[in-house]
Order: structure tokens, then sequence, then C-alpha cells
């Protein structure tokens, strides 16, 4: 991927076929889709990469356990059809980034052979729907062998689990690889970059953008044949751009998520608690050296905050803590995230529970911009290719197949399960860093530690203790357009997901080294410091975690 500087050059006043807004994992599948048929494509995002939606998921590659209950329930033709496109497009996400994704084991404790039978029979279902691209049989698990595999659960009136496999994938890498493997086949990308308005040519339809860039505040225009809103939980804000007065489409639903210590379940297992108070089901699935707890289901507002509460701490350790023979308690939470769901309704009322997840390609024949709503990660394959067949479409171009479905992601060629251990041999480096640079980059890690070669001082840890290093920091900058802290910790290397103290602990030499890839000046580099330290007390006290009084510098 170019540098920010480099694409920033490149990018205005040119004439593109393509211009796709918004560079989550819907808006990067779409440019990478668009780019691999032959379409010249550019790829806008007001924020980061991965900023928002995109990597606050449920880490989850998965058809949808209670979709399919939905369907079942309702019969409902939508949920079935969201739940067997999903089936298929998550063996295609784990075969075209097997660094990023794994098969995972999941464990469905049951206290009554009615709920027994009744999940074995759904999961069956559930296999059956999956065909060919199932991952594995679900299973029931007699009683004492689910206490083996997950001594934490409690024995009071177990009877047994259900056992069943879904994928499991680093959502935020896997956006950023999306990017990249755009890059690296022609497209042009930029992130903080603003489409603040339309031009329109003589016939009302668009045919350019005015774009701020979010960092110098310089603006410019580029001009393209066909513009793509995949702006997500945005979607209704270019929609209205385009064409004032539009009816709104999108219903927004937060879900929060919670880290706590691993070592918690105690199991290498994932574990579905199949029925909260709300009807919903929650997960708690082992996660990058951590254990994942979530999700939540409320409508909020585009302008809503977005962050974990309290009251939504209580929610999630209220239900773990039922399944579990020892309590979890607020203070065992490591880190959180919030984001929301962009759920696209028909216009009725209904509950943000009951919309079905699937996607929608619009084409407002005023203005020509073609929105793709709605959908889920595990679909977004199939969205970007059923918004590039629109695409091509109304730009009147020959139906050309898309290439992504066997199309092996960035880092994908040459990795292998023990990739690592090349690179402790060939750099020396601990396992667990080994380990940790396979999981982001696959085979590019490569990359990363020759940086290290060349500047021994990149070499180093981030953090004492932990696995990511400091050549990860210039990396991002000089070959991801990583330009904040958050960036670097939050999405290109996971450290805040990971801790927010640890994320803490890092930001002080973080900005050191942005300081020096980006020509920050000292106040520059203490501004960066104290803002994203104060980001993340705000969002440890909103959680109600206790924050420390000390600040690093």
């Amino acid at each position: 991927m170019k540098g920010r500087v480099a694409a920033l050059e490149a990018i205005p006043g040119k004439s593109f076929d393509v211009c796709v807004i918004g560079g989550g994992a819907t808006g990067c599948g779409c440019a990478l889709d668009a780019q691999l048929r032959g379409l010249r494509t550019l790829l806008l995002e007001a924020g980061d990469f991965a900023s928002a939606t995109s990597s606050t998921s449920t880490k989850m590659v998965h058809g949808g356990v209670r979709y399919l209950e939905q369907a079942l329930r309702e019969f409902d033709l939508k949920e079935f059809k969201v739940l067997k496109r999903a089936l298929r497009e998550r063996v295609l996400m784990l075969r075209n980034a097997p660094f990023l994704t794994r098969t995972q084991l999941f464990l469905t404790p049951c206290f009554n052979w009615f709920e027994a039978c009744y999940l074995e029979i759904g999961l069956k279902i559930y296999d059956r729907i999956a065909g060919r691209a199932s991952l594995s049989r679900s299973f029931f698990v007699p009683r004492q062998e689910a206490l083996r595999r997950m001594p934490i659960l409690t024995p009071s009136g177990l009877v047994g689990a259900v056992a069943y496999a879904d994928g499991q994938f680093d959502d935020a890498r896997y956006n950023i690889t999306l990017a990249k493997s755009f890059a690296e086949a022609g497209g042009e990308a930029l992130n903080y970059a603003r489409v603040t308005a339309f031009d329109k040519d003589a016939n009302g339809k668009l045919a350019a953008a005015q774009v701020e860039e979010q960092v110098s505040h310089r603006s410019f225009s580029v001009n393209a044949r066909v513009f793509i809103n995949a702006t997500g939980p945005f979607a209704d804000g270019i929609r209205e751009m385009a064409t004032p007065g539009v009816a709104p489409r999108m219903r927004l639903s937060k879900g929060v998520h919670i880290l706590l210590p691993l070592e918690i379940l105690s199991s290498a297992d994932a574990m579905l608690i199949p029925k909260t108070e709300d009807g919903r089901v929650l997960f708690a699935i082992p996660w990058m050296g951590r254990l994942l707890v979530g999700t939540t289901e409320q409508e909020v507002s585009i302008g809503d905050e977005l962050y974990v509460t309290r009251e939504e701490v209580d929610y999630v350790l209220r239900h773990l803590t039922r399944y579990l023979a020892r309590p979890v308690t607020p203070d065992q939470i490591v880190s959180g995230m919030a984001g929301a769901r962009p759920l696209v309704s028909s216009g009725q009322s209904s509950d943000t529970k009951r919309l079905a997840r699937d996607h929608e390609v619009e084409i407002d024949r005023q203005s020509g911009l073609i929105s793709i709503l709605g959908g889920k990660w595990t679909t977004y394959r199939a969205m970007a290719e059923d918004t590039v067949d629109t695409a091509l479409e109304y730009l009147g171009m020959p139906a050309t197949p898309s290439r992504t479905q066997d199309n092996p992601l960035l880092g994908s060629d040459g990795y292998s399960p023990d990739y690592w251990r090349a690179l402790v041999t060939e750099y020396r480096v601990p396992e667990a860093a080994a380990r940790h640079l396979a999981e982001k980059y696959g085979a590019r890690a490569s990359e990363v530690l020759d940086l290290g070669t060349r500047n021994p001082e990149l070499s180093a840890p981030l953090v004492d203790g932990l696995a990511p290093l400091r050549a990860e920091v210039a990396f991002g900058a000089r070959e991801e357009m990583a330009i904040t802290i958050e960036d670097v910790l939050a999405r290109r290397i996971g450290l805040q997901a990971y801790g927010w103290r640890d994320a803490i602990r890092a930001a002080p030499a973080v900005a050191d080294i942005l300081a020096r890839e980006l020509a920050w000046s000292p106040a520059e580099r203490q501004r960066a410091v104290t803002a994203y330290l104060g980001q993340i007390h705000r969002l440890m006290q909103k959680a109600g975690l206790e924050v420390e009084a000390a600040v690093p510098s």
C-alpha cells in the first residue's frame, strides 16, 4: 500500500471508473472486487480503515445460530437465505486468509434434556444447511466430558452440552488486509479522506466528489463514472448528500463486547449461552489471548457515542456468571468495545433484533448513487460481488464474473500453520513475537522484521513482556497508512483490545516512533499521547473501571 503522502499526490484530480466511499469490510471488499474485474477503482475512508463497525464485531465467521432459530420459529425465508449464504461465505473467508482465521469449537451447556434435544436438532439442521461447506459436525457432549473440557462450568443441573464448529477471525486485521490486497492489485486508497459534496453532470448524475483530507484539511476533487456508498451505519448521510430529502433506510443496533483474562474459561473451547433475558444469545470466545464476551442489542442513533457502559457490563457478566461455578466481577475486565450494526429497514417499525441481517443493493435513479445497505461481516464478499455486478450494469459494461471467491489475500501465499517457526529461525525472535506476527501479517511478516534488521531499535518489544514489536508501529505508518496512536494499537496491532492498561503503557513508545515517521514536533507528540490516554481513561470510566492516576508521557 502506498504511503499517505504518495497517495495524496496520486489521487487528486484523477478520473476513475469506480469510487468506493467507505473503508470498512464491505467498502474494501467492493474496491477489491471492482479492481480485480479491471475497473480503475478509488477507495476513500473518512476515518481509518475498520475504525467503526468492522473492528467491533464478535470476531465470528458464521452463519448465525440465532438467525436459524428465528427462521425455524417463524419460517422466515429471508433468514434462511442469509444463513445459507453466510455458511457458504464462511468457508471462503477461512480459505482466502488462513493466517487471520481459524475453526473454533463451541459448547452450548444444557441443563435439562428437552433443551439438549432442542439444541442438538437445531444444530443438526445448521450442519445440514451448511452441507459440503460444513466445518465439523455437531455432537452431544456428556456431562463429565463437558466438565472436563470446560471445568469452570457450574455442575449443578448440568446434563451435558451440544458442540458445534464455526469460524473465527481477526476482524480489524482482515479489513486492513483487504485494503492492502486492493492496493496491491493496483487500486488507489486513502484513509482520513471525507467526501463532503458531490458534483453532478447535466443529467443530474454524480460526476465528481469533493474530498477533504482530515489531517491537512486540504480539499480536492475526484471524478468517477459511478460512486458506491459502502459506509455502513453512515449510509443515509451519503444518500442524503447525493439526493436531498431521500427517505432514511438504516436502523442501528449497538453491540457491546468485554474482554477478560483467558484463564476465566479454562478451556480452548468457546461457549454459547443460548438465551438471555431479552431473547439474545451470548458468546464467550477465546480470542487473541483473551476471552471475548458479548454481545448486546440496543437501538441507537447515528449521533450517539458508542462505548461500553456499567449497565452493559452488568448485563454481560450477569448472564455469563449464571453458567459458571465462580462469578466474574467487573474488576477482571481488561478492555471492551462497542459498535453499531447497520441494519436495513423496509420502513416498518420493528425491533432491531427481528430485522434480517440480509443486504440490499440500492440504485438511486435520480443521482446514480449505488448504496450497499445492511449485511454482516461474513457475507462481505458476496455483498461486494452483488454491488459490483450492479455497477457494471449501471455503466453498461459487459458482465464479468467476480474473481474474489478464490483470491487469497495478501500474506496468504506461502503461509502455513507453522510459518512462525521460520521467523524464529531466520530472525531469532521469541516464539510469542513470531506467532503474533504470523497471525497478523501471514507470510508478509518478514517485511516487518526486516525493518528491525535495518534498525535494531525496532526489534525491541513495544511493551516488556508482550509480543508486539516496535517495528510494527513503523510498518503501520509506512505501509498501512496509520497516523494516530489508536490506528496502531486498536487496528494494526490489536493491543488496545488485549488490554486498556497495556495500551496505556505502550502509547508513549508508539508516539515516539510515529513522531519520527510522520515528522511530528515535540508538542504534537505530547498532544497525541495526552489525547489517546484521555480517550482510554474515558472508556475505562464509562465501563465502571478504576483509572490509575499516573499518566505516562
